[in-house]
């Protein structure tokens, strides 16, 4: 178990570290497209620095993916690294960006979030109580791996978990997918290029709200997975005692 853990404190490291690299990326770019301060709507990105971005957040999630398959032999454990490498590499990024540019001014601060496959916008806040849940979820998997070699999530607890991770990336897309929708339709979405005309309607989206709601419901049906998951565990191990009636 000390060993496992061991490991999760060098993963850390490495994402704290890419936190602080993410950040300094983002000031670059402030200082040459947002010289007075960062502010909606986006700039107009030229194309290939905007297909530069996507595959600088397509690359970060090969590294983040790459880090927790080196670390762990088992599928679920390198699961758990996934998520907990990307959720401190998530939060250090807030905290790197604010120690650099003072910002976001606030938690409820609206932010683009990722770019993948669609533009995800919504306050600061909400990735971070994401990214603190992940670190939950993985610590216990990794506790409870250790505990059981044998120790694998439930068909049950997978559904929970994918069902609040599909509510949480439609309330963060929802916004820009709305505002799309409002001069294209699903199948121009869907044919249409990278053009400049495009690029420069998607830069003109400003975030003016997010669902609470919505990520709330997400947020308890992960919850619920964890719970599910250590009620789980500790009925098996009082049985197994003879203390569980």
């Amino acid at each position: 178990m000390n060993k496992n853990f061991h490991l999760l404190f060098w993963i850390g490291i490495f994402a704290v570290a890419m936190g602080f690299v993410e950040s300094a990326v983002v000031v670059y770019l402030r200082a040459i497209y947002y010289p007075e301060g960062f502010t909606f709507p986006l700039r107009t990105l030229d194309l290939g620095i905007a297909i530069t971005e996507v595959l600088r957040e397509s690359a970060t999630m090969i590294m983040l993916i790459t880090i927790a398959v080196i670390t762990f032999k088992q599928g679920i454990s390198r699961f758990a690294a996934f998520i907990y490498a990307f959720a401190i590499w998530d939060i250090f990024y807030y905290v790197f960006l604010y120690l650099l540019l003072k910002w976001p001014p606030t938690l409820l601060t609206l932010d683009i979030l990722f770019l993948l496959p669609v533009t995800w916008v919504g306050p600061v806040l909400a990735p971070v109580i994401n990214s603190m849940t992940m670190i939950l979820l993985a610590i216990i998997i990794i506790y409870l791996k250790a505990k059981n070699e044998l120790f694998r999530l439930t068909l049950v607890e997978w559904l929970f978990l994918l069902m609040g991770s599909a509510i949480f990336i439609f309330a963060y897309t929802q916004p820009y997918m709305q505002y799309l929708l409002t001069k294209y339709s699903f199948s121009d979405l869907l044919h249409l290029n990278r053009n400049k005309e495009f690029l420069d309607y998607s830069c003109r989206f400003i975030p003016v709200k997010f669902s609470w709601i919505l990520f709330s419901l997400g947020e308890v049906l992960i919850l619920y997975s964890i719970f599910h998951m250590i009620n789980r565990m500790k009925r098996k191990y009082f049985k197994a005692i003879g203390g569980w009636k």
